[in-house]
């Protein structure tokens, strides 16, 4: 097999030769986010993961059927190399604030950057969409994860209970706990819909990938995966609570479960052909379904051989030089030490917080501490007088927030039933005596008649952050600077009785809030 030879004197053969080792030298580089993978992998939203580079890979072949090799010297492949030097930069952020994730989001940078090199800029920018695809096999970021997750629980328990209503069984809903009366069903995290969502939306960019119909088709195929995924999670749980009405708990358990889920991937899929199928109708064209999906794999393997005809380019050297110099360099560094200062445990907060007698602790039930993930927490009543509302004080911390981390009250307080009718983000620096930039989430929430106002804040190495994407982000910087990534939670909560204002309940929340602020070092440093 002939091949036109770049500048230089090379043998032919050596840039599959070139290809191989910058491909090693980025698995080593790479290793912390295939590990992230992996763990991401294992969990039920993610189990699809190790399908989606084999998908990508097939709609890559498919697309090089309509891009021969080219002709001549190909001159264009240096934005491929800025691309792999940015894709390492943003790797080694990862690295170096010890979050593996970012490792694995840098990982798909830089399979299109080697593309862009092996193929030059006018033919390697046409195979953006299996490197888009790879995005389906990341996590999502914990914030972002949780935020949507119980957004889908809220919408779904909404529609699911509508449903129930239709259907005549009586129920009613607080937050995510759908009450039946004879029981209480809980909408599971893993219930949310992400469990079918991940796969679905991967499933219907393929979809829109190979539809032949009209562009305005394919973007309702790739937008409708998402309300799909959601209608289906609710007749999921209006089905779990006719069945629980009707037969009792024990059908909602075990291999029933485990069908049903099967079953609402399968019928996700069902309706997103379905739908197809209505706007080829009434576009009111001759074309059948099977012909508007172009489904042809003759030739794959053909298109598999052109790996042997990479040139072996100064770009491709160049790349490969670079991540071994990268790997080299994170091989050879220094460990830091990235572990979180001694602190006191929370369980030896004195009993007087000011004038606040501290009650006895108060856990959460195993569910909820296995959600909540803490390294330590605290749950108590403060109390002042007989004649004053009490506090609630809640604190957490959390050795390391790299995976998982500090869940913000915005998620958790909606989940347990409380509807946030009120919440803004201030600065209360100026009623903390000497002190500097004290940000925090104050907010006012309801169940029924009951209303309750909070405050709470994430504690980052002294910082005071009121939002949770901010704390996000002081958790990469504090990881690149010092390898830190312990942080915790502060929220204080207190029921606003009838007879009172809203001003005095803040009072309240103020005058706890002040006389915390000596002992909190030593519990989040």
């Amino acid at each position: 097999m002939s091949m036109t030879r770049e500048r230089g004197t090379f043998f032919p053969t050596m840039g599959l030769v070139w290809l191989v080792l910058t491909v090693l030298a980025a698995g080593l580089f790479f290793s912390d986010g295939f590990v992230a993978l992996l763990k991401a992998w294992s969990l039920p939203e993610y189990s699809h993961g190790p399908l989606i580079p084999v998908l990508s890979g097939l709609l890559f072949l498919r697309q090089l059927k309509e891009y021969p090799p080219r002709p001549g010297v190909i001159d264009d492949r240096w934005v491929g190399v800025c691309v792999v030097v940015f894709a390492v930069a943003f790797g080694a952020l990862g690295k170096l604030a010890n979050i593996p994730d970012i490792v694995a989001y840098a990982l798909i940078i830089w399979v299109g950057g080697l593309l862009l090199i092996s193929f030059g800029w006018k033919t390697g920018r046409h195979f953006w969409p299996p490197v888009l695809h790879l995005v389906y096999m990341l996590p999502l970021p914990d914030t972002l994860y949780y935020k949507m997750s119980t957004t889908l629980q809220l919408i779904s328990s909404e529609i699911g209970v509508w449903f129930l209503g239709l259907l005549s069984v009586p129920v009613f809903l607080e937050g995510n706990v759908i009450d039946l009366g004879v029981l209480k069903l809980h909408v599971a995290e893993a219930c949310s819909g992400l469990r079918y969502l991940f796969p679905i939306l991967s499933f219907s960019y393929i979809f829109a990938v190979l539809y032949k119909g009209p562009m305005w088709h394919k973007a309702v195929l790739l937008i409708s995966a998402a309300p799909i995924t959601v209608l289906m999670n609710s007749v999921r749980i209006a089905v779990a609570g006719v069945l629980a009405q009707h037969y009792g708990v024990d059908w909602l358990e075990g291999f029933t479960h485990f069908f049903e889920g099967w079953v609402i991937f399968l019928t996700c899929i069902v309706l997103l052909f379905g739908l197809a199928w209505v706007m080829l109708r009434l576009q009111r064209t001759k074309m059948r379904l099977t012909e508007a999906l172009d489904l042809e794999t003759e030739g794959l393997g053909r298109q598999a051989m052109r790996l042997g005809l990479v040139q072996p380019s100064r770009a491709l050297i160049t790349a490969t030089v670079v991540m071994f110099a990268a790997t080299m360099v994170f091989e050879i560094m220094p460990e830091r030490n990235s572990q979180a200062p001694e602190r006191a445990r929370f369980a030896t907060l004195q009993p007087n917080i000011g004038d606040w007698r501290q009650g006895a602790h108060v856990p959460f039930d195993p569910t909820t501490e296995t959600t909540l993930a803490a390294d330590d927490y605290r749950n108590v009543s403060l109390t002042r007088d007989q004649d004053t509302a009490q506090v609630g004080l809640f604190l957490a911390w959390y050795a390391d927030q790299s995976s998982g981390g500090v869940h913000s009250p915005e998620i958790c307080l909606p989940g347990a039933g409380w509807e946030i009718a009120w919440l803004e983000r201030t600065d209360i620096a100026a009623q903390i005596e000497g002190g500097s930039d004290f940000d925090i989430n104050r907010a006012i929430i309801q169940k029924g008649e009951t209303r309750m106002m909070v405050f709470y804040w994430f504690e980052q190495k002294g910082r005071k952050v009121a939002w949770d994407f901010a704390a996000k982000m002081w958790l990469i910087v504090d990881g690149v600077r010092t390898g830190r990534t312990d942080g915790g939670l502060v929220r204080l909560t207190t029921l606003i009785s009838r007879d009172e204002t809203d001003a005095e309940a803040e009072a309240r929340l103020m005058d706890v809030l002040v006389a915390l602020q000596d002992d909190i070092p030593r519990y989040i440093p």
